[in-house]
């Protein structure tokens, strides 16, 4: 077996997850496009889960906890599992994001300390 998977994503997908066609065992990764104005239809948080938000291009706002916050192309955005969270599209502006969800406090080493030089 292989020690990685590759897989192409067109643009424009609505939303696609990526944990099965990826094989991915530790965490899950999704990227979602919203054209303007829409928004996703319901608020959630996770049990264990935090999600790390990386706003690819144009704008929105994610709403967490009642709290409003403002998105553009080049943000990332942590909300803890507990958060509850609604992500929308600015009225004028789509948004495309990836979304990484991993079990929170379940990181053990970084880049420096867990990496392996040959």
């Amino acid at each position: 077996m292989k020690n990685y998977q590759k897989v192409n994503v067109p643009a424009g997908e609505a939303r696609v997850e990526l944990h099965d066609s990826l094989n991915l065992t530790g965490a899950e990764v999704s990227i979602s496009n919203l054209p303007a104005g829409a928004g996703v239809p319901f608020v959630h948080s996770h049990k264990q889960n935090e999600e790390i938000y990386a706003v690819l291009s144009g704008r929105g706002t994610m709403v967490v906890d009642g709290e409003t916050v403002e998105l553009q192309a080049g943000d990332w955005l942590r909300v803890a599992p507990a958060g509850e969270r609604q992500l929308s599209a600015a009225a004028d502006s789509a948004i495309s994001m990836i979304c990484i969800q991993v079990k929170a406090g379940s990181l053990e080493g970084f880049t420096m300390t867990d990496g392996v030089v040959k």
